[in-house]
C-alpha cells in the first residue's frame, strides 16, 4: 500500500509543524517588540475589546513578548503546551478584536486558524524532536 506508512513520519510532521509556525511568529513578532513603547500601547489597545482599559503598553509587550520570544519556544520545543496556550489566547485577542471593529470572519480567519493550530499543539505535545521530547522521563 502507498499511503500505509505514513505514520512513521508523525514526530517528523509535529516538528515541521512546530518550526514553521514557531518561525512565522517570530517573523510577526519581531516588529512589534522592537517597536518600543508607542507600537506596545497600539497593539495593547485590543484589551479593552475584553474590557481591560489600563496599562496598553504592558498588554501590548506581554503581546508582542508572547509572540516574539513565543515563536522562538515553540521551534526549539521547550515549554511547548505552556507557551501554545499563551499564544492561542493571544489569537483570542486577535479574534475579539477583528469582530469588534467590524472585520468579520475574513478579517479574523487567520488568527482563527493560527488558534487552531496551537490548541492542537497543546494537545499533540510537542513531539519527540524537541526539548520538552528530550527531557521527559523515558
Amino acid at each position: 500500500m502507498i499511503l500505509g506508512n505514513w505514520d512513521k513520519h508523525r514526530e517528523l510532521g509535529i516538528l515541521l509543524l512546530r518550526v514553521g509556525i514557531g518561525l512565522m511568529f517570530v517573523f510577526h513578532g519581531w516588529p512589534k517588540i522592537f517597536g518600543g513603547t508607542e507600537t506596545w500601547v497600539k497593539l495593547g489597545m485590543a484589551m479593552k475589546f475584553l474590557g481591560v482599559g489600563f496599562a496598553p503598553a504592558f498588554w501590548g509587550f506581554m503581546s508582542a513578548a508572547t509572540e516574539f520570544f513565543g515563536g522562538i519556544l515553540i521551534a526549539v520545543g521547550f515549554l511547548t503546551r505552556p507557551v501554545a496556550m499563551m499564544l492561542a489566547f493571544n489569537m483570542v485577542v486577535a479574534v475579539v478584536l477583528k469582530f469588534s471593529t467590524g472585520a468579520g470572519l475574513g478579517g479574523a480567519s487567520q488568527a482563527i486558524e493560527v488558534g487552531i493550530v496551537f490548541l492542537s499543539l497543546i494537545l499533540i505535545g510537542p513531539g519527540r524532536y524537541s526539548i520538552d521530547g528530550r527531557c521527559q522521563k523515558q
